[in-house]
């Protein structure tokens, strides 16, 4: 069984990605920041590792993916209520975030999205689960 994830995202500035999760809330693991990576603390166990794009590079022979052109994933997180989803959203947008697509509202199911800074794409959700509809 998986004890934890580090999802790796190249960054172009890593003060102003700092600097743009912070203002959403988000805290960073000390241990594992320093001038070419900052450890973005998401959940228990839960890590986005911000890096720097060169130091990025020292981990793939690929090329890195325009993320502001391309879509090389979505990265998606649950929170406790559809306020929460609209409070993370709100702050990502007045940080200098962008959102790709309208609310999405199932009733049961509650998400929005936002763009960071560097092009990453990042879905915010919320679900009832004892709302769901039965098949």
């Amino acid at each position: 069984m998986v004890s934890q994830i580090f999802v790796n995202l190249p960054v172009k500035d890593l003060n102003k990605t700092k600097a743009f999760f912070t203002k959403l809330g988000f805290t960073y693991n000390q241990q594992f920041t320093d001038e070419n990576a900052a450890c973005l603390i998401i959940g228990e166990n839960i890590y986005a590792m911000l890096l720097v794009e060169k130091f990025f590079k020292s981990f793939t022979k690929k090329e890195i993916c325009d993320s502001t052109k391309s879509t090389e994933a979505i990265l998606a997180i649950m929170v406790e209520s559809k306020e929460e989803v609209d409070t993370i959203t709100t702050k990502a947008l007045e940080a200098g975030g962008s959102e790709p697509r309208e609310p999405q509202d199932h009733g049961w199911m509650y998400g929005r999205s936002f763009q960071d800074i560097d092009g990453h794409l990042w879905e915010v959700g919320f679900m009832d689960v004892s709302a769901m509809p039965k098949n």
